[in-house]
């Protein structure tokens, strides 16, 4: 690890030289100190790429590390949602995140290896930190473990006799037991040393000897000793490691990183004593679980791993890609064994195997007859192709059919009547006047055969036969044509957009809409149809007819029957009028809601309804405020969208009646529709959004502003009256006529003025009878050095206003009342002339000079 570290740091400390950069030798770890190192810096991954294109690494390096760069930018942020991307100041929330690569160094055990180390067969094994290859310590004494200087002994004697003593080996290879003296186990197997301690403790205890014992000997080993194993050749880590005596070669192997990029796997050689003692096949292991070859090392054992000899790369739909170790006597089938086997998409027949030979490269095809005989060699390339992606005996069928999709074709035939009997036949709203065959041409383009279903299926027409990869597609009558519907407005309860229905009478309308209001009338009922011929110039033709007040059916309604999208028209009885209400509020005997009794009523006669003024009531303060409407009409496409919500709104079974099974096909069709609009209105509201986004970027403060303050239309308005002059005069010209949603407010005796605006102290003051507009002012601390005291004006306590006037310089300024409000406007700014300014008039005044000087002269000359 410290070696590593000091690899990496010394890499990423040296950004002046990327020409070399070899992105398939540099690991996840790399980049990431490359990119901390750019960021460092003040990098971000893109300045990056072109500082090394500048430098000279070819385009086909630096498309490799953008890639790579991506890549750890993905992963880093499907592992921190909430973070920012790299190269940028890292955000998580509101904390700082301080490493963005941790959750994938957690995530992968394998961050460490380059693309290429992760592409050979049992690399990884030794480079798995969720991988532990150390030694149990906890396993029952082996019989062939060989007792050597350090270990710990426990023998128990039992039976007859009862005695344990606690051993340790000795570096001469000796045991001392107490009245015996010492015995000689170094070097011997557990199973030799309880043979020869047996012989020894027999001398004491006659029970263990003889043909019939009666006390028995075991041997336990406790504390265990520490080898030293020495691992060179093509290793991550060679060196001497300190091992457990229980280790393996996989033990070892793991303590020393595995071999390298270079190093063997399949010929890992062990010598003992200058002799060769076993080959461990690490393929063996991986592919089967083969351990035979892992044996236990001993003190001083050596463990070589040698360059590997022959190496090929397998490329293609196998379970396992990449490189794979071969030995002399292998072939292709015994290769297949470690990739795990072909994956169903591979083309098996054929493989495609790149050689170099004499200085050349070369192709060679191998069928899979050969796959047992042929013998890989280093450096080759195994190409392993797809299959086509192509049926033999496929045809298909959708649209209004019980069970469409893919059907075989069988090696008989198979025609189109037999086709839609396999697909459990059509569905009733299937389009059977016309269907359409779609065939894929020899050239693989796209051909089209109208067929005559109704004929095939009635037997009157001859029947089709169909070859592999027709498509027969069966419409239904549903999708060609417009959705039908029939609209009813007026005096009905629920007026609206309905489902067409065959046979349809206006009456049966008016039931589904909810029937007749009281205001509705019987007869002159009208029908505005579609025109279907415009050459004749009507754009509608209009019927009317008259129902039965009891909506029995009549005959004038039986022989009218309603088309699609016909509007029905309910008009409203002669001399029918709902109510409409005004408002009274304020200082009257009976405030509250009063209904126009005329099309003349007028304010003095709703006061006078309301029981008159009260003691406390300002007439002069009065006013009304009247309602305005303003309307923005809707889009063709927004009406054909209301127009299905509300048809599919009453076939809603959760909210209305329960509904037939024509009823819930329908309703589910205009669901779907309406889900296929309301996705592509949120996709059109995401390109909008964007769109605005990047025109933000662009926009400047003026035009924010003015986007953020558009102008609010009122929906109320405040007039003026004068109730006084109304009370003294009913019916006269001050006296308004009423509308609906009219609102009078009288509010109580006024005693106070209020003075706003440009004046020194804004504030409301007393009112006194005497005192004129200036003497208020006075009271607000004067005007102020901005004011415009000649444009000075009064809101008075009903909302009418006045401004003030000049007469040969002198002001007159308006009357002040009980409950007005004095309003000082502010000087306009104006911008002095510059001196350029003043030279672009001066230039133009010479200019018009000069014309007319020359307008002269040329008078004078003629």
């Amino acid at each position: 690890m410290l070696f590593l570290s000091l690899t990496l740091a010394g890499f990423a400390q040296n950004l002046s030289n990327l020409s070399t950069l070899r992105v398939d030798n540099l690991s996840d770890a790399q980049i990431e100190q490359l990119i901390k190192r750019a960021e460092s810096s003040g990098l971000t991954p893109t300045q990056l790429e072109a500082m090394a294109r500048e430098q000279g690494l070819s385009p086909i390096e630096a498309a490799k590390l953008r890639e790579r760069i991506n890549n750890l930018q993905r992963r880093t942020q499907s592992s921190n949602p909430g973070s920012a991307s790299i190269g940028n100041r890292n955000m998580n929330g509101s904390m700082m995140t301080n490493d963005p690569f941790d959750s994938i160094r957690r995530a992968d055990p394998y961050f460490d290896l380059t693309p290429f180390q992760k592409k050979i067969f049992g690399y990884k094994l030794f480079h798995n930190r969720n991988l532990d290859f150390n030694p149990s310590l906890n396993l029952p004494t082996p019989q062939g473990y060989v007792i050597g200087a350090g270990d710990q002994l426990l023998v128990d004697v039992y039976g007859a006799s009862q005695q344990s003593f606690d051993l340790t080996v000795s570096p001469e290879g000796r045991v001392l037991i107490p009245n015996i003296g010492p015995v000689q186990v170094g070097g011997s197997t557990i199973e030799a040393a309880t043979s020869r301690l047996k012989g020894s403790l027999s001398r004491i205890y006659s029970g263990l000897s003889g043909s019939n014992p009666n006390t028995f000997l075991e041997i336990r080993l406790g504390n265990i000793r520490s080898i030293k194993v020495s691992m060179v050749g093509e290793l991550t880590k060679p060196g001497t490691y300190t091992l457990p005596s229980f280790a393996t070669v996989f033990n070892g192997l793991f303590a020393a990183g595995g071999p390298n990029e270079n190093g063997a796997f399949r010929n890992i050689q062990v010598y003992r004593d200058s002799r060769l003692v076993a080959t461990v096949d690490i393929y063996e292991f991986l592919a089967k679980g083969e351990q035979s070859s892992n044996i236990t090392l001993q003190d001083n054992d050596v463990v070589i791993v040698p360059p590997v000899q022959a190496r090929v790369e397998i490329v293609g739909p196998v379970r396992r890609e990449g490189f794979f170790e071969v030995k002399p006597n292998e072939s292709l089938q015994d290769l297949y064994i470690y990739t795990g086997g072909f994956l169903p998409t591979a083309y098996k027949e054929r493989i495609t195997v790149r050689r170099f030979e004499n200085n050349l490269r070369k192709v060679l095809d191998v069928v899979q007859a050969d796959f047992g005989s042929f013998s890989p060699k280093d450096g080759d390339e195994i190409l392993i192709s797809e299959s086509i992606n192509r049926y033999t005996n496929r045809v298909q069928i959708s649209g209004a059919v019980f069970q469409p999709g893919e059907y075989s074709l069988e090696e008989g035939s198979l025609t189109v009547s037999q086709l839609v009997k396999r697909a459990e036949g059509l569905k009733p709203e299937a389009f059977v006047t016309r269907a359409t065959l779609y065939r894929t041409n020899s050239d693989l383009t796209l051909g089209a055969e109208s067929i005559d279903l109704k004929g095939i299926l009635d037997g009157t027409s001859q029947d089709v036969d169909l070859r592999n990869e027709d498509l027969l597609f069966i419409p239904s009558r549903y999708e060609i044509q417009e959705e039908f519907y029939v609209k009813i407005s007026g005096e009905i309860n629920l007026p609206g957009t309905y489902p067409y229905a065959s046979e349809m009478t206006v009456g049966d309308l008016i039931l589904r809409s909810g029937g007749l209001l009281q205001s509705a009338t019987n007869s002159s009922i009208e029908i505005a149809r579609r025109v279907r011929d415009a050459s004749s110039g009507k754009i509608a033709e209009i019927l009317t007819l008259s129902i039965n007040s009891d909506l029995s059916l009549s005959e004038e309604e039986k022989n009218l029957s309603l088309q699609p999208f016909d509007h029905v028209f309910i008009r409203r009885s002669p001399g029918f009028e709902r109510e409409q209400l005004v408002r009274v509020t304020g200082e009257v005997i009976y405030p509250g809601d009063f209904a126009i009794s005329g099309a003349n009523e007028r304010i003095s006669d709703v006061i006078r309804r309301a029981g008159g003024l009260n003691q406390f009531a300002y007439p002069r303060g009065a006013n009304l405020i009247r309602r305005t409407v303003y309307y923005k009409g809707m889009t063709e496409e927004e009406i054909k969208e209301m127009l299905m919500k509300e048809i599919r709104s009453k076939l809603d079974p959760e909210k209305n009646r329960e509904i037939n099974e024509a009823e819930n096909i329908l309703f589910e069709r205009l669901n779907n529709k309406l889900l296929e609009l309301e996705e592509t209105k949120l996709e059109r509201s995401r390109l909008a959004a964007e769109k605005r986004l990047d025109q933000l970027n662009v926009m400047d403060s003026l035009r924010l502003d003015s986007a953020l303050n558009a102008v609010r239309l009122k929906e109320q308005d405040l007039v003026g009256i004068d109730l006084e002059a109304i009370l003294a005069n009913p019916g006269g010209p001050e006296d308004l006529i009423l509308q609906e949603g009219d609102i009078i407010q009288i509010p109580k005796q006024l005693q106070t003025v209020r003075m706003v605006g440009e004046v020194l102290l804004p504030t409301t003051t007393r009112f006194v009878k005497t005192q004129g507009l200036r003497s208020y002012i006075s009271k607000a601390g004067g005007f102020s050095e901005n004011a415009r005291k000649s444009k000075t004006y009064v809101i008075y306590a009903n909302g009418d206003a006045r401004r003030t006037h000049s007469f040969f310089g002198i002001k007159f300024y308006p009357r002040v009342e009980p409950g007005a409000e004095i309003v000082v406007p502010e000087k306009p700014v104006r911008e002095r002339i510059t001196t350029a300014g003043w030279i672009g008039l001066a230039s133009s005044l010479a200019t018009v000079a000069i014309l007319i000087q020359t307008i002269v002269n040329n008078s004078n000359n003629n």
